[in-house]
């Protein structure tokens, strides 16, 4: 008769220079440097545990390598938002705020909430997004210049015009090395060429949702929906209810799909017939289209994780 192991779950506060460690249920509680060799000293030290989870807040880049090396480890680390986790200290009446008592927190978290494990992107992935992120700078360049243009004066015309056909030169040199990115790795390819058979999905939806959102086809179509921001959340208390309202989320990919989604409103027909049934049922324009949204995104998730092209026979069902 085997005796069961015991899962622990680990909170690490980081700061620039040091990394503060909590585990649960063990109450045990260490510091090590923040850098390669205290990472290291921390990873040998887990990897003999059973661990649930490794909760790590988000603090603007410091936390950058130990993650990646945890990931790479092949430890679960999870990721999570500085606000969550306040929120939850201060619902556990957890008032006070140290490095040792952040790291607890996050170690509870964990254990209670099991937050979602990180995915970290490839090499190639990583140069997708950068050039993604890139071409809308550039793009968001280009509509302020031009949006100058119309009021400007006649001696600042030329400069604003030569700037934009620059802009413009820019931006298509962008798409074409995302393209030819694409094109050169064999499993982007293979993604990007399912996603872009379906009616609306164009290139830069597809390198956003390859680069931006690389769970996709991992994930159940509600956490998926959750993860980019399109899931509705009820605000009902007795016999009130409230209007719902999407919230959160990865910003950069919802805003890409909304785009997407007016798109694909004019040509897919499945979104096309999906869109006239929740007017019908007396939906408002706005509500029928993030509803749109969640569907197109939940339909492009099945179909990744179904390895299956678009096709007329598609059902709203299947996703």
């Amino acid at each position: 008769m085997t005796s069961d192991v015991a899962v622990t779950y680990v909170g690490i506060d980081v700061s620039k220079a040091r990394l503060d460690i909590a585990v649960e249920p063990s109450g045990e509680q260490w510091s090590v440097a923040n850098d390669q060799a205290g990472i290291g000293c921390l990873i040998g030290r887990l990897k003999g545990q059973a661990v649930g989870r490794i909760v790590v807040e988000a603090t603007g880049g410091q936390e950058r390598l130990v993650v990646a090396e945890l990931y790479q480890a092949g430890l679960p680390v999870a990721l999570v938002n500085p606000k969550r986790v306040r929120h939850f200290a201060r619902a556990l009446g957890r008032l006070a705020k140290t490095d040792r008592i952040d790291a607890a927190v996050l170690a509870s978290f964990g254990r209670l909430t099991e937050p979602l494990l990180v995915r970290l992107p490839s090499e190639q992935e990583e140069a997708l997004a950068t050039l993604v992120t890139r071409r809308r700078e550039v793009v968001d360049m280009r509509i302020a210049e031009e949006n100058r243009l119309r009021l400007a004066k006649p001696a600042a015309r030329p400069r604003l015009e030569k700037h934009i056909r620059w802009l413009e030169e820019e931006e298509a040199e962008l798409r074409r090395e995302i393209e030819a990115l694409l094109r050169d790795t064999p499993e982007l390819e293979d993604k990007h060429t399912l996603l872009c058979s379906v009616p609306g999905v164009g290139l830069i939806l597809s390198a956003t949702l390859l680069s931006r959102l690389p769970e996709l086809g991992q994930l159940s179509r509600r956490k998926v929906a959750s993860l980019v921001g399109v899931a509705p959340f009820n605000r009902d208390s007795g016999p009130r209810h409230r209007s719902r309202h999407v919230a959160g989320g990865r910003q950069a990919v919802r805003t890409v799909l909304y785009m997407a989604t007016i798109s694909a409103l004019r040509c897919n027909p499945l979104l096309i017939a999906f869109k006239r049934r929740l007017m019908a049922q007396g939906k408002s324009a706005k509500v029928a289209i993030v509803a749109c949204m969640r569907k197109f995104l939940t339909i492009l998730n099945a179909m990744v994780r179904d390895k299956r092209p678009w096709s007329d026979s598609f059902s709203l069902r299947e996703a």
